[in-house]
């Protein structure tokens, strides 16, 4: 079945837009005459992300709803209105033949709206927990797509339109060839050695920096090497402690600010410490990437945990608590981890049997069944 026009929707962050964009450039790829819509707002990441990525954007003002009695939700309830009357004009204009929606407040007006005109409609859930607009959505969508077996308890109610595919970044991060010579060419690190990769996202986690940063001196003469990104924004703070506290900092620890090439740079890496983000875990369940996973306490209800918890109730994964996190705890779970190298291929080969290498193709087919 050939599809030649779709709206996508999905903003904030970017665990809503990448997938989104995965499955686009999965489209795009089967059919070259393929045409597409992105509707986010100015606000999110979406409106500078989407643009680049040389894909129509339009943009409508919609806010989250509060958790808590506010009066701040009558405007959204007012926003609700207004950006679902713009979204059915923005609809009717490109005359999509479906729309996808991958998460964010920005989703329940333009796929409410596109289900009101009769367009065949989609949405993914990446987390292990449904967020508030995909819950709402779901009772109006044709079908729910979910990354995580774990979430179909919450769509109950409509469990007969929910279908497990997996993350699309999953799928597309296979695309990337390894590059054996990685390492001694962006880090002056052995190809050789075993590596840790510690990251706290794009922007960096503060917690993560610090027991990383903290834990620097203790990695020289490791039997391994040591990555540690800190976000652009957090970059300079660190190098300025380091050297403040007249911390030295071995051969085998590369401090950098960003990782523009993360999936390739995935194929090098023995062990990773990070947030548990479900695009992240997407990339590393496919990859068959063992980790230490951190979850962040300050998203809602507490998503990034459960997330965890799916790995690490499947042997494919540890996790340390924030609040339990310190350079003792980091070194010493590395040393256990990535020193004793039959657990961690054993872990590997767990966290390969969660990936999902065919996710975007599975999300196709369930297009293709409405």
């Amino acid at each position: 079945m050939k599809i030649n026009r779709i709206i996508l929707s999905g903003g904030g962050t970017g665990g809503h837009i990448y997938p989104a964009l995965a499955i686009y450039n999965r489209m795009k790829e089967l059919n070259p005459d393929l045409e597409c819509l992105y509707i986010g707002t100015d606000k999110g990441l979406e409106a500078s992300i989407v643009p680049n990525a040389n894909i129509d954007f339009k943009s409508i003002e919609i806010s989250g709803l509060k958790r808590s009695l506010s009066l701040d939700n009558i405007k959204v309830a007012w926003q609700m209105l207004t950006s679902t009357q713009k979204a059915k004009k923005l609809i009717k204009e490109f005359q999509p033949e479906l729309v996808i929606g991958t998460g964010g407040f920005v989703c329940a007006p333009v796929l409410y709206g596109a289900t009101q005109l009769g367009i065949p409609t989609l949405i993914h859930e990446q987390n292990s927990v449904a967020g508030v607009t995909n819950k709402f959505l779901s009772r109006f969508v044709d079908k729910v797509a979910t990354s995580f077996y774990e979430v179909e308890n919450d769509f109950a109610k409509v469990s007969h339109k929910v279908a497990f595919t997996g993350n699309p970044r999953g799928q597309e991060v296979t695309n990337y060839a390894k590059d054996e010579h990685i390492l001694s060419k962006n880090y002056d690190f052995n190809d050789q050695l075993p590596t840790v990769l510690i990251f706290g996202g794009s922007r960096g986690a503060p917690a993560i920096n610090k027991a990383a940063v903290e834990s620097i001196e203790a990695f020289a003469n490791k039997e391994y090497q040591v990555i540690i990104g800190t976000g652009s924004v957090h970059h300079s703070e660190w190098m300025t402690y380091i050297q403040e506290n007249q911390i030295k900092v071995p051969n085998n620890v590369k401090i950098v600010p960003y990782i523009d090439n993360m999936p390739a740079l995935f194929q090098s890496i023995d062990l990773v410490v990070c947030r548990s983000g479900a695009t992240t875990l997407a990339e590393l369940t496919t990859l068959g990437l063992p980790s230490i996973l951190i979850p962040s306490p300050y998203v809602t209800n507490n998503h990034q945990e459960m997330n965890a918890m799916a790995l690490v109730n499947n042997q494919a994964a540890e996790m340390i608590k924030e609040s339990q996190l310190d350079s003792s705890q980091l070194v010493h779970t590395i040393d256990r981890m990535i020193l004793d190298q039959k657990a961690l291929n054993k872990m590997a080969e767990n966290a390969k049997k969660l990936g999902t290498p065919h996710a975007i193709d599975d999300i196709i087919k369930l297009v293709e069944s409405i």
